[in-house]
């Protein structure tokens, strides 16, 4: 039997206006459209892992409000188990999310509920979580929950991956428990507090800081320049992004990180699993969306079929 991916993370509702441009401060524009999708860092992750066919459970809060019931209806329909998802008094989590012509997007999150998931809530569910076979979680639930996690994957022996967003700096404690750290340029610059140039020579500088720092090994999500494996001492590898046309990159890394977890799972290779990610998150923003944008498994493998 499979040992599920288990995602420990937020939960939120995406509303998301969709614009000829991203305003600048203090303005208004004109927007073109209105749409609610479900999102959440975590969510994201574990519905894109289900898509994917592989058996993932969900760790966090939902508010108990219409929202809530909401987004566990939309985790379980995707095929998440929601056992340990729990409604809490309070709202939801949200997001607004603006999104321009070409995918960018600016995002303002909300935490709500993911504020109250706090290490005594994953005390609770510790025998559920050391059967885990990998452990997924962001930082749109508290720091103290978050380190709290990465101490019992230590003490369990269970890899744990972390996707370092929003953005801000960790201690080196901390990056020395996750098995794999997976920023993307903008949250490795505000990981180590300097600024990275936007090339090859930039991006193995960020990775060779993070490893300096305590990391084990890093995942550097470039966007359309693809991925930067940096795996321990071991020498460090590009995989190049697949050439599609963006309509919307909200859960890109989502989707990436899903795709490289559930890689890993099936046994194999990090180079491997890095380029499934990339397949992953490449279709994923072709669709407009963060958990209604995540592909099928049976889509992953036409995609690199046609794109071998």
């Amino acid at each position: 039997m499979q040992r599920p991916i288990v995602v420990v993370g937020s939960i939120n509702l995406d509303l998301v206006v969709e614009a000829d441009r991203i305003p600048r401060v203090g303005e208004t524009i004109a927007g073109n459209s209105f749409k609610t999708f479900y999102g959440g860092k975590g969510a994201n992750q574990a519905v894109a892992a289900a898509r994917l066919g592989y058996p993932v459970s969900m760790v966090g809060n939902v508010g108990g409000d219409a929202f809530g019931t909401q987004l566990l209806e939309g985790l379980r329909n995707a095929g998440v188990d929601t056992t340990h998802v729990n409604t809490v008094k309070g709202p939801s989590g949200v997001a607004v999310i603006t999104t321009g012509p070409h995918g960018e997007n600016n995002i303002v999150v909300v935490a709500g509920a993911n504020s109250r998931l706090d290490p005594a809530s994953l005390e609770k569910v510790a025998p559920f979580l050391e059967r885990a076979g990998c452990l997924l979680t962001q930082l749109e639930i508290p720091l103290e929950t978050v380190d709290y996690l990465a101490r019992f994957a230590e003490r369990h022996d269970i890899p744990v991956m972390l996707d370092p967003a929003p953005a801000r700096e960790l201690s080196g404690d901390l990056l020395r428990r996750v098995s794999w750290i997976t920023p993307n340029e903008t949250e490795a610059e505000e990981l180590l507090r300097m600024k990275i140039k936007n090339d090859d020579q930039g991006s193995e500088t960020a990775a060779d800081v993070l490893l300096a720092r305590g990391a084990k090994n890093v995942l550097l999500k470039l966007g359309s320049r693809g991925c930067l494996v940096a795996e321990g001492t071991l020498a460090k590898k590009r995989v190049p992004a697949f050439s599609v046309k963006a309509v919307d990159t909200t859960a890109a890394g989502d989707a990436f990180n899903a795709g490289f977890a559930v890689g890993l799972m099936r046994g194999c290779a990090v180079e491997d699993s890095a380029v499934f990610a990339t397949a992953v998150a490449g279709i994923s923003v072709t669709r407009a969306g963060a958990q209604s944008s995540m592909p099928s498994g049976d889509e992953v493998e036409r995609f690199l079929s046609h794109h071998s």
